[in-house]
């Protein structure tokens, strides 16, 4: 059993590593105070060819695994730029997948080589106002119009699609049906910048460099070759994607917390009280020493889920524990680190406040954590499912 990453894993996070961190503390607070989106950042990772990590190399994409992916999310985070940095690509990186596996050879070379260069974005739209987790409660339809389908409906939450020009869409095509609920729901890859398609951002707590929409479809006619694979699919097609997903935000998260501790570790040296530096008591140092240990002990298991998932084995367990022990280690770490600097640490200037705001966000989104417990409950423990 090795623990340790290849050569071209240390090489490839010391890469982006040093690309992150030439965008500043201070260019992230600026974009998320001005709910400006980080363009430069996301030109200088595009140039760099970061964007198609996980995309195949026939399509112009580095044809890496899930752990490259989650290694390039995860220093993106540690340098800074946290949920606001991440969320420029990560849908790039994982919302494509469903394309890549079961989109034509005409959706492919349509979307792939652009969503690599950069050119064209793609947001992924699945959350509606009345359905929330439970997808099967969805009520956009796509409903057969000659030779394609008309759609009306709703989304909401819905990451980027003020940058988007085109989404990834799960519409119903059938009445839901109670004694299989899953069956008769589509995916379709669909433009929304036109008239059929309106958009309204979401005032929010945090990672506002890169907004959130309440999307309105109104009679929107596609084309039966915007359908990503076959009708009635479309949820087991989204089942596909939700390990690698969890896996991707688990790092994220653990970069976030590393990000945090730095700040406070720092701090904790510099800031002198009563004639000594406060990360000597064991207040200030024992909080920060639980914060590195329950980050480390939470990497391993995201590292594990990701070598799983990219050797073909089983990891929904492993995923969703990864989910679940980062987004609370990242969390406390970065709450350990506002405790830390105290009065600063609510201070924008520290940056630790905007940390803390986006490390709270992996506690609910895009699962939450009681929904990870209710999978391991039913999953690995084999109690009565709770929902």
């Amino acid at each position: 059993m090795n623990f340790d990453l290849t050569a071209d894993q240390l090489d490839l996070k010391l890469a982006v590593r040093d690309l992150a961190r030439r965008f500043t503390d201070e260019y992230w607070s600026d974009c998320d105070e001005s709910k400006e989106f980080p363009w430069d950042f996301y030109r200088a990772f595009a140039d760099a060819g970061w964007l198609g990590i996980a995309i195949p190399e026939e399509y112009g994409g580095g044809g890496l695994g899930v752990l490259e992916a989650s290694l390039l999310l995860e220093e993106i985070a540690a340098s800074g730029a946290g949920m606001n940095g991440c969320s420029t690509m990560h849908l790039t990186i994982f919302g494509l997948n469903t394309i890549v596996k079961h989109g034509s050879e005409e959706l492919r070379q349509e979307v792939l080589p652009r969503a690599v260069d950069g050119s064209l974005h793609v947001c992924f739209g699945v959350t509606e106002p009345n359905a929330g987790t439970d997808t099967t409660r969805i009520s956009t339809f796509a409903r057969r119009d000659g030779d394609g389908y008309r759609i009306n409906g709703r989304k909401v939450w819905i990451t980027k699609a003020g940058q988007s020009q085109k989404m990834v869409l799960i519409a119903r095509t059938v009445e839901r049906s109670p004694e299989r609920p899953t069956d008769g729901m589509s995916l379709f890859l669909i433009d929304i910048e036109c008239d059929e398609v309106q958009l309204r951002a979401i005032p929010k707590l945090g990672r506002n460099a890169v907004q959130s929409y309440e999307v309105f479809i109104d009679d929107l006619w596609v084309p039966e070759s915007a359908r990503i694979g076959v009708e009635g699919q479309g949820f087991r097609y989204l089942l596909d994607g939700l390990n690698p997903e969890r896996i991707l935000l688990a790092h994220e998260a653990l970069g976030i917390g590393r990000a945090a501790l730095d700040k406070a570790v720092r701090y904790a040296k510099d800031r002198t009280v009563f004639d000594r530096p406060i990360g000597q008591n064991q207040g200030i140092a024992f909080p920060l020493a639980e914060a590195v240990t329950r980050l480390d002990a939470a990497e391993l298991m995201a590292r594990n889920a990701a070598s799983r998932y990219d050797a073909g084995q089983p990891c929904g367990r492993v995923a969703n524990m990864a989910k679940w022990l980062c987004g609370e280690a990242g969390f406390f770490a970065a709450d350990r680190a506002l405790q830390t600097l105290g009065g600063m640490g609510y201070a924008k200037e520290y940056h630790v406040e905007r940390y803390f705001r986006e490390s709270r966000l992996l506690r609910i989104a895009p699962i939450s954590q009681e929904m990870v417990l209710n999978y391991v409950s039913e999953h690995v423990l084999g109690l009565p499912k709770s929902y």
